[in-house]
This record gives structure tokens, sequence and C-alpha cells, in this order.
């Protein structure tokens, strides 16, 4: 299948401060586990110690051992070696351990204050940000954060450290030497800069794009059935090529980058070598240094070669870090449009006096989808929606929950005004079934008592009987401790409506809201659930969007909307005789169930 790949432009880099302070606040995230940082810089010190050590005392060895021939300081020598080498790999193991323990924390705390954040965020928030995106931070982004507080800096300052302590024992033992071996280290900085700053564009490009890939393939599983239906394969297929394509781009051109510059860093600390061997084998022959002074030298350009090729790798790491770190930032310092006040009040429990002062709403200013909506419902009371699409019946049910808050007017259960009490408090006194009915990939029993875990097995027994649930489950494999798969998909609609009847009424609230939640069940169920329901509205304040006869018969109060007003309120005899759009509801949309 071939298609025209379109390649996004590079995402321009963050000016270079802005850059350094979201690196700076990933590194800070390690302030609880300093004990285990300290130690694993601790180990470093030692680790870097014993390297700039070693070449001094290899020269140590052939100079006086090999050279004079003296086989009792040579085996001596070789075992203090051997000792230091152990030593050496205790320090590392030490190193290693506690890096990843702390990095390891920091990635743990980071998912975890993502979630929190991302529970907390209203639902404005998800109505502009795609899942994908969301995931792709919680999980990639997040790795890149580990890597960096944890391999990333130390390899970093390991290879600083060690570059400055080998530049210093090189101009020790010989400065002739030394300036000949750091001519190349400009050059070579020159280039490892040059290679984060064009990596670190390219790198945040490859990220986003991920996310979008993690989002077509998210919604491609969770929209399976309606592809297969629409008979759609092909076009997914293809369009999740187009993106993948553009992934893979943007991939082969990082990769070419670094196919390029680590071998050419590589060339450049390298190239040093070559003159050294050649220079020093020189002076050794003239007698103006001794064959151990060669060879230290020579381990110490050796061991230069290593922070090199760590530079071309960690510098790119950081780089792609640097552009994880803003975007996992970006999350954490989102802001909720829906927030507790400072002074916020628990919500005592209420009878259920539901009302809304002349209320205005927009999703997206300036198009409003309610303008001065006001009803006043009694505790107790049945409210049903009506209205065609559009016309503002589910933003209502959004904002009694404070999902959203309303642009203007005020909306007040029991005289308190929600803005001003905990989302807590008033979402504890509020059960909802949706017209999506959302089940998690648990047992039945857990998903009925998801609202109220503490639940009894009588409670959870009662609730299901009440929503018409328990017969159904009872004829499963396991019952109660069925799995029901991602999203409930291996029950029916019905089954699926029935369970979360059972999980809101297990929750006992105070105000029912019921987005046509009778909807997806047949002709039977459904009478045997306002049968049910009609009990157990009794004593609470139920507001009804709803699209069957029998479910409007139910209300003391009916709201007909039309483009966000109210344009008709009453019983169903009253709207019968004075609304006439009403009356073509009643005649053309409502089922006669």
């Amino acid at each position: 299948m071939t298609t025209t790949t379109v390649t996004p432009p590079i995402a321009t880099p963050a000016p270079a401060p802005e850059h350094r302070r979201f690196l700076w606040r990933a590194f800070l995230l390690l302030r609880p586990y300093w004990k285990l940082t300290g130690g694993a810089y601790a180990a470093l010190i030692g680790i870097t110690l014993i390297t700039l050590a070693t070449p001094q005392f290899i020269r140590w060895i052939i100079d006086q051992g090999i050279g004079a021939g003296d086989t009792g300081l040579l085996t001596g020598a070789v075992l203090m070696l051997l000792g230091l080498t152990v030593v050496r790999g205790v320090f590392t193991f030490l190193q290693g351990r506690w890096t990843e323990m702390a990095s390891q924390s920091v990635s743990y705390d980071l998912r975890n204050a993502l979630l929190d954040k991302l529970s907390h965020l209203s639902f404005a928030y998800h109505d502009r940000t795609e899942s994908g995106q969301l995931l792709s931070r919680a999980m990639q982004d997040v790795e890149r954060i580990r890597f960096l507080t944890g391999r990333a800096v130390l390899g970093l300052v390991n290879a600083v450290v060690l570059l400055i302590g080998t530049a210093i024992a090189l101009l020790v033992m010989n400065p002739q030497l030394a300036l000949l071996a750091l001519l190349t280290m400009p050059l070579l900085a020159w280039q490892a800069i040059s290679f984060g700053s064009h990596f670190r564009p390219l790198s945040l490009s490859i990220q986003q794009q991920m996310a979008v890939l993690t989002t077509r393939l998210e919604q491609n599983l969770r929209g399976a059935r309606i592809v297969k239906a629409f008979a759609q394969e092909d076009e997914e297929i293809e369009r999740f090529e187009k993106e993948n394509r553009t992934w893979f781009d943007l991939s082969a051109r990082a990769a070419w980058l670094q196919a390029v510059n680590i071998p050419l860093m590589d060339l450049i600390a390298n190239a040093a070598t070559v003159f050294i061997l050649w220079y020093g084998g020189t002076l050794v022959i003239r007698g103006e240094i001794s064959l151990g002074d060669l060879i230290a030298f020579t381990t110490y350009l050796a061991q230069m070669a290593g922070p090199v090729r760590r530079f071309g790798m960690i510098i790119p790491a950081i780089a792609m870090a640097g552009a994880s770190a803003e975007r996992i930032f970006e999350i954490l310092d989102a802001d909720s449009q829906v927030q507790d006040e400072p002074d916020a009040k628990v919500l005592p429990p209420v009878e259920g006096h539901l009302r809304f002062d002349n209320v205005s709403f927009a999703y997206t200013k300036p198009h409003r989808v309610l303008s001065g909506v006001s009803f006043d419902v009694k505790p107790g009371q049945v409210l049903a929606l009506l209205g065609p699409t559009g016309s503002g019946k589910s933003s209502i049910i959004n904002l009694i929950p404070r999902f959203y808050d309303p642009m203007g007017g005020r909306i007040t259960i029991d005289g308190h005004d929600i803005r001003h009490v905990t989302q807590a408090s008033l979402r504890s006194q509020i059960g909802i079934v949706l017209q999506e009915s959302t089940l998690f990939a648990t047992t039945i029993r857990e998903n009925i008592a998801f609202g109220r875990p503490n639940a009894t097995e009588e409670d959870v027994l009662e609730a299901a009987k009440a929503a018409q649930a328990h017969e159904f489950i009872m004829q499963m494999a396991n019952g109660y401790d069925t799995e029901v798969g991602e999203r409930g998909a291996t029950l029916s609609g019905g089954q699926r409506q029935r369970m979360a009847i059972a999980r809101a009424l297990l929750k006992d609230p105070r105000i029912l809201i019921l987005d046509d939640a009778t909807a997806s069940v047949d002709t039977e169920t459904e009478r045997l659930i306002q049968k049910a329901l009609a009990r157990l509205m009794e004593g609470r304040t139920s507001v009804i969007i709803a699209q069957r006869l029998s479910t409007v018969r139910l209300a003391d109060l009916i709201l007909i909307l039309e483009k966000g007003e109210v344009t008709a309120a009453g019983t169903h005899e009253e709207l019968l005789a004075t609304s006439p759009l009403y009356q073509r509801i009643y005649t053309g949309q409502l089922e006669r169930a």
C-alpha cells in the first residue's frame, strides 16, 4: 500500500533558559531521595578516583616492576591492582543500585502525580485533550525522566569529572604531550553542542508523533466494532500507516544524526591518540620519558574516549528528557476550570432541594448552550428533561455535580451554592447513570460496589435485585465474581445499563441523575426497572433525560428545552394542553413503552 507521507515541521525548540528550567524541575524530583542520590554520587567519586589512579599504578608496575626485573614487586602490585578492581566493582554496584532506586522512585511518584492531577482536572480539560496523548506522556515521557534523574545526569557528571581529572593528570605528567592531546577538545565540545541543538527539536517531534500514533491505535482498539461494521479496516490501516510512516521518517532522521555525529566525535577524540603514540614513542626512544609514562598517557587517552562516547549518547537523552519534562509539567501545571474554593465547606446531608437560578453555560466561548435557565425541584420530586438534540439537556445534568461551572447564575442544593462546597461532598450525595454505561475490567461485584467499596455482600445483592440484574448475574458461570472484560464488553447493552443502575442505587444518593437510563433495555426489562425506580426514587430528587413516555409520566415537573432555553414547563397533562413543542415530541419522538 502506498501513501503520501507528510512530515510535520520540526517543533521549534524552547529558549535555552526555559529548557533548563524544565530540566532543573525534573532533577529536583530527587529531593525526597537525597540519601540514595548522595550515596550514588559518593560511589561515583570513589569510582572516578580509582579510574584516575589506575594508569599511574600501571606506570609504576611497568617502570619499577617489569623494567627493574623485580618479580616480588610485580606480584604484589598486580594483587593490589586486582584489589582496586574489586573495590571499583563494589562502588559500581552500589552506584547502579542506588541510582536506579532513586530514579524508579521518581517515576513512581510522577505517574501517581499525573493520575492524581488528571483525576482532578475538570471535564473541560479532557474535552480538548486526546487520551492517547495522555497515555504517551504517562508512560514514554515518564520513562525518559526516569533515565534523566538516574543514569543520564550521573553519566554526564561522571564524564565531566573524568575528563577534567584526566586533563589535569596529563598536564602534570607532561605538559607538551597533554596540550597536543587536548587540542581536539574545543572541536569535540563544539561538535557535541551542535549535535544536541539539532537533536532536541527533532526528538520533541518524535515524541509528539508517538502520541499521535498512540491516539490512533487507542481509537481503533476502542472502536473495533464500528470499524468492522462499516468495513473500514483497510482505510484505518492506511491512516495508521500514514502516521506510522511520519514517525518512521522522523526517527530515521534522528538515527542519521546519531550515526553521523557519534562516530565523528569518536574520530575527533581518537585522533589525539594517533599523534601521542607517534610523538610519545619518539620521546621514549630518546629517553626523555619512560615506557610506563607513555602507556599511562595512552591509557588516560583511552579513558577519555569513554566519556566522549557517553556525551554522544547522554546529550540527546537529556535533550529528549527536557522535551518530556516540558510535556509532563504542562499537565501538572494545568489549572482545573472547576476547583474547590479555599474556604469551601463540606456539604451536609441534604434533602435534595435543587434550584437553577438564571443559569447560563458554554463549553467554549462565545457559543452558549444554556441561556438563563431557571427551575425549582422540591425534595423527592422527579424532573424530566425533554428537547431536541443540542437543546442543553446533557449540559444541565453535567452542571449539577459540577463537572463544569456555569458562566452565569447559580445552582443551589438545599440553599447551598454548589460552588461554595467541596466537590467530593457534593458528588458523594449524587448518583449518576449515564447513557453510555462505563464498566471496568474487573468482577461484577466490584463494578456494582465501585461508589461504595465497603458495601456488604447483602447490600450488593439488594442493589442488583432492585435493578433487575441479579437474575442474569446468577446465570453466569462465576456469578458476581464474573469478569466483565474491558468496558463491560462481555455484557449486552441492557445488562451493562442495569449494572450501572445497581451501582448508582447502592450509593444511596439523595439526588439521582439518569441520562436516558432505560434506553438500552428491552421493553419488559424497562418495565421492571421503571417499577423499581419508582419505588427507589421515593424521597430522592431525580433528574431524568427521558425518551420514553413511561419515564415522562413519572415526572412531577417536565422541562421543554430548545436552543438552550426553557420554552415550557409543567406536568404531562399541562404541557399536552399548552405546549405545541411537547405535543410534537409526544406524538413523534417519545417511545410508547
